[in-house]
């Protein structure tokens, strides 16, 4: 009896420990489970937590806004230069907004925090503006990023300078130089002119009069706000070093309207006021009805498409009675306002546009404007022996800017052209319209020597 009660006991042991080592196996099987799946899920949450962290990290581009007043094909033109930039980087994307009465809209924005990023400038601008703490100096920028100014016409870049600081990089240059008719200077046997006395001499040549009446002008003397580029030829200066006088009427300018005078009164090679009884839809040079004029490479396209109705050259503006070249630059820069709110970005665009030759002279091309980049105006299209730009590029070298004080436009518009008009009209003599002019312009400029 003992015995059977032992085995059974023995038995039902054995049975208690089988049972516990299949529950223990089945919690160590479970347990391993919910460590895998809790490696599962703390793999699958740093997973997450990755992709959240690197897409935090990656930036979206910054937008930057350029105004500008040109519509039209200047719009275009300035869209695809935006559309490039934006190519060749990821970090900013620039958007240009057409802006009509631009500076009133800049200074209002300015004041109210919605200042643009980057803003097309006209560069004699830069002396009324610069003052007021508006826009914002680019020398650190430069200098940081190896800019040279040396690579610059020295002339616009001085036209985006004030008080020893800089304040844009020059997009464009332009100047007046000397169209000629090739045809008529043909006919004549004429060379196209160096200096006055041959200006004189084929204008004189090419003039013809029927009876009373003018057929055609040797030469157009119908813009007399070119003085300022006359009197440089003659040796002279339109301000004294400072600004704060007048210094048309001395010798200089006087030597320019007595040869005003030669050609209008003795020489009658022009007659005042000859285009504009020709009708306003008519061009007097080309329709041949004048020889020889100056204006600008902005009329170089409308004068190609002239054709062989049109046999044009050009020549840089001949030089005065001492050999003094004179000549007027002007054109157009980029600049960044003080209140801009991504100066760094738009600095990038102004590097990439203008100290990048290969771009600037691209937007040149373009645009049909000569770069303000020397060594982007130094291409081919611009300075190969038989481009029409040449002559400009040439005339670059020794052409200076309209003098960089605040009240030199007013005095040039208020007082000094109007005796000039009144002059080669006849109503004035040579002396009484300088004058006149000094007196005018002296009050003029000493508005801004007072304030």
């Amino acid at each position: 009896m003992k015995t059977k009660v032992l085995k059974t006991l023995s038995l039902l042991l054995a049975l208690c420990l089988a049972l516990s080592l299949v529950a223990c196996g089945s919690k160590n099987a479970d347990s391993k489970d919910d460590s895998a799946k809790t490696q599962e899920q703390t793999s699958a949450g740093g997973t997450e937590k990755t992709d959240k962290t690197d897409k935090a990290e990656k930036k979206e581009p910054v937008e930057i806004i350029y105004w500008g007043d040109w519509a039209g094909e200047g719009q275009k033109q300035f869209e695809a230069m935006l559309e490039e930039f934006n190519k060749s980087q990821d970090r900013i994307v620039a958007k240009y907004v057409v802006t009509q009465d631009m500076i009133t809209k800049f200074l209002t924005a300015s004041a109210s925090g919605q200042s643009p990023d980057i803003m097309f400038w006209d560069r004699w601008r830069t002396c009324l503006y610069a003052p007021k703490g508006v826009l914002e100096p680019i020398d650190d920028f430069m200098q940081r990023d190896n800019v040279n100014k040396e690579d610059f016409y020295q002339e616009a870049l001085r036209e985006l300078s004030y008080g020893g600081k800089t304040y844009g990089l020059p997009l464009t240059v332009d100047c007046r130089a000397l169209f000629y008719n090739k045809k008529l200077f043909a006919e004549k046997g004429l060379n196209p002119p160096k200096t006055w006395d041959e200006l004189r001499e084929a204008a004189i040549k090419l003039t013809e009069w029927d009876g009373d009446k003018l057929v055609r002008a040797g030469f157009s003397l119908s813009d007399v706000g070119l003085f300022s580029m006359w009197i440089r030829q003659a040796g002279g200066d339109m301000v004294t070093e400072d600004g704060k006088k007048t210094a048309f009427n001395s010798p200089e300018g006087l030597m320019v309207l007595n040869f005003w005078d030669r050609l209008l009164n003795e020489d009658k090679v022009y007659k005042v006021g000859f285009e504009s009884g020709l009708g306003n839809d008519v061009d007097a040079f080309a329709t041949g009805k004048v020889a020889m004029t100056y204006t600008g490479p902005w009329m170089l396209s409308t004068y190609k498409e002239y054709g062989k109705d049109l046999e044009f050259g050009i020549v840089p503006p001949p030089a005065g009675p001492n050999g003094h070249k004179g000549g007027m630059i002007g054109g157009f820069g980029l600049v960044i306002p003080s209140a801009a709110k991504h100066k760094e970005e738009a600095w990038e665009l102004m590097k990439w546009w203008l100290a990048v030759p290969e771009n600037a002279a691209m937007y040149g091309k373009m645009s049909l404007n000569i770069p303000g980049s020397r060594i982007a105006a130094q291409d081919e299209f611009f300075s190969a022996e038989d481009s029409l730009y040449k002559p400009f590029v040439e005339t670059f070298e020794f052409a200076k800017i309209r003098p960089p004080f605040e009240q030199y436009s007013n005095m040039e518009v208020k007082a000094l052209i109007p005796q000039l008009q009144l002059f080669v009209e006849g109503k004035l003599t040579a002396e009484q319209a300088l004058q006149k002019a000094q007196e005018m312009g002296d009050k003029i400029l000493a508005e801004t020597s007072e304030e």
